[in-house]
């Protein structure tokens, strides 16, 4: 018997563009696409500012896994691409705001630019719900 998936998009213009969704649920695992700052509009939220744009991206985040069944403390795992170490700091100050005293695994990586030369982040999340 195949496993049901779940699917939900945020509405950003590249889901269709390229092939994806926002956010995949199979059984307990729920996998969140690399999100970047855009609002409804399209717009970037916070342009040159990677503290505005984390805690926009983790708000998305947040919502997709929501509308899955899940919550932020089902979190396990994120992985943050910068644009420049430089925001490492402005970066972790949003995560910790958002997760606070039930962290993830997380991996930081270093990019030479993400789809829009503004956008200084990106983060992926991946969540377990238990039974």
């Amino acid at each position: 018997m195949k496993t049901q998936r779940r699917r939900v998009s945020s509405g950003a213009p590249w889901e269709p563009q390229l092939g994806y969704c926002r956010a995949v649920r199979v059984g307990p695992h729920i996998f969140v696409s690399g999100t970047v700052a855009i609002d409804a509009e399209g717009n970037l939220v916070g342009p040159g500012d990677t503290y505005q744009q984390a805690k926009h991206i983790l708000k998305i985040i947040e919502s997709a896994i929501e509308e899955l069944g899940g919550t932020m403390a089902d979190v396990v795992r994120t992985r943050i691409f910068l644009a420049t170490f430089k925001d490492l700091d402005e970066v972790g100050r949003a995560h910790r705001e958002i997760f606070g005293d039930c962290p993830p695994a997380n991996t930081i990586i270093e990019v030479q630019r993400l789809i829009v030369p503004a956008m200084r982040v990106e983060i992926e999340a991946d969540a377990y719900l238990e039974a």
